[in-house]
């Protein structure tokens, strides 16, 4: 007999997750005798099940235990049931931890799925058998998909199926009423947690399936180990730097950067969310006449910040141009709308790229080194966003080492920085904006007014007139007691 199969239904190796153990380790110490959860035999309608526990009992062991609260107790508590750790005897299908006095006994370490022995078809499809001989059909929904399913798969060994089915359902008779319970608690378990219902959360779902097992250990050969020498020495030689040198640095940029964050130091003329004044959106807009000095200080950061400021960079072109060499930040721009532009432009953009900056005796010819040239060039037979990066970062490098330096000492920026705006603080009319001069502070503390009511109630009582006629009554009827001898029994 021919079996087509359309897709590979054998059992790949899936990568082991490392939360089992440590549930594992907490299911140890559950069933500890001493400081474990104590089990009881519980009555379950009318048949007797050993070693049973509530959920209840779980919960406020898992609290205990790991000194969390009781909402992170229940999760934990679910994990350990949807993983079949622990599994209900009463509502099979609910795989969670019912903070009650629903019943839950430990699984046998058989079925953990931390096993090595892979849930197989064949089994599955005898559980099924099984089930539909002692129910005589009535499956559930899924099962009864799952079961024609697998009739249809491994029709060519049913009847062994089959046999084994009616073997283990014979010898299932012939156990103790408890013992068979139990049993079939937990292979029916055991089997919710591996083929779970349609449409219902799988904890075990490791993702794709591994075609390599990824707990072996590879064998150890000789380009292993010459590897491993390999990136050793690559380790030793790599420089390191100090954590005082890095934190240094850490310290220089916030003490750098802290007057021209708007958190830290506050914006000027005034945050316009507060107040009715829009002048910080108008100062600051992209291509303003008359920048702030602030940000017109943020420019000598670094040749990024420059860049990155669309004011700067007109400045900049302007000091590029009286120098002749306003083709090279053309180019990067250039190339910055090549990689962040349509898509479908790109072709186009590249080949004009390169008739205007790179072809010789092109318009506007951009000086680059031969090397670069050639790795341009053979990038732009097959044309994408990023095959100018080589020649951009070139370009990139050139005007920061050098341009970047001349333009700081230049008239141009410094004219700039000369008619560069320091804002006046805008007042906030207190008429309007009631709320920024109200004085808001916390309300006290329940403790604090429950103690103040305290010593109120006592200083009242200490300045009220005393009554003498039943201070007098006490005192007699305090002495009568003692001097009335002690009744012998």
């Amino acid at each position: 007999m021919t079996i087509n199969k359309l897709c590979d239904y054998s059992q790949h190796y899936r990568p082991r997750m490392a939360c089992l153990k440590k549930i594992e380790s907490l299911v140890v110490e559950m069933q500890d005798p001493n400081n474990g959860i104590k089990t009881q035999t519980q009555r379950l309608v009318i048949t007797t099940i050993p070693h049973a526990i509530t959920g209840l009992d779980l919960l406020q062991w898992l609290a205990n235990r790991l000194q969390v609260e009781t909402e992170e107790a229940q999760n934990i508590g679910n994990l350990v049931v949807q993983y079949g750790y622990i599994y209900p005897l009463q509502d099979h299908k609910n795989l969670i931890l019912k903070p009650d006095g629903s019943l839950y006994r430990f699984q046998t370490p058989y079925f953990w799925p931390a096993q090595q022995w892979p849930a197989e078809d064949t089994d599955y499809a005898i559980y099924l058998a099984k089930k539909n001989i002692r129910k005589k059909g009535m499956l559930e929904d899924y099962e009864k998909d799952n079961y024609n399913m697998l009739h249809k798969r491994i029709n060519h060994k049913w009847d062994f199926v089959v046999m084994q089915a009616k073997e283990q359902y014979r010898a299932g008779k012939e156990r103790k009423k408890a013992d068979r319970v139990v049993f079939d608690c937990q292979e029916r378990a055991y089997w919710v947690v591996q083929k779970p219902p349609t449409g219902t959360v799988n904890a075990l779902e490791y993702g794709l399936n591994r075609f390599t097992d990824p707990n072996a250990n590879p064998k150890k050969t000789y380009d292993f180990y010459r590897r491993e020498i390999i990136f050793s020495q690559q380790s030793l030689m790599k420089s390191r730097v100090k954590s005082s040198v890095s934190i240094g640095g850490l310290v220089k940029y916030c003490e750098q950067y802290k007057n021209h964050d708007p958190f830290m130091a506050g914006c000027l003329p005034s945050n316009p969310w507060i107040t009715d004044d829009t002048m910080f959106w108008e100062l600051n807009m992209p291509m303003v006449e008359n920048p702030t000095k602030l940000r017109v200080e943020r420019w000598t950061f670094s040749f990024k910040e420059l860049l990155s400021d669309p004011r700067g960079r007109q400045d900049f072109q302007l000091f590029l141009k009286k120098e002749f060499s306003g083709e090279n930040l053309a180019f990067w721009e250039a190339c910055e709308d090549l990689k962040f532009g349509d898509q479908t432009k790109v072709k186009e953009k590249a080949e004009e790229i390169y008739k205007t900056f790179l072809a010789p005796g092109a318009r506007r010819w951009i000086n680059i080194d031969g090397k670069t040239m050639d790795i341009t060039v053979k990038g732009l037979k097959h044309p994408h966003r990023y095959v100018l990066d080589a020649a951009q970062t070139h370009i990139y490098m050139l005007m920061k080492k050098d341009s970047f330096g001349r333009y700081m000492k230049s008239p141009i920026f410094k004219e700039t920085m000369k008619k560069a705006i320091v804002p006046d603080e805008t007042k906030l009319n207190e008429g309007k904006f009631g709320f920024n001069r109200k004085h808001r502070r916390s309300s006290p503390s329940p403790v604090i007014l429950r103690q103040l009511e305290e010593e109120a109630k006592a200083k009242a009582a200490a300045s009220a007139p005393v009554d003498i006629t039943q201070v007098m009554s006490k005192l007699d009827r305090r002495n009568q007691l003692k001097q009335e001898p002690p009744q012998k029994t």
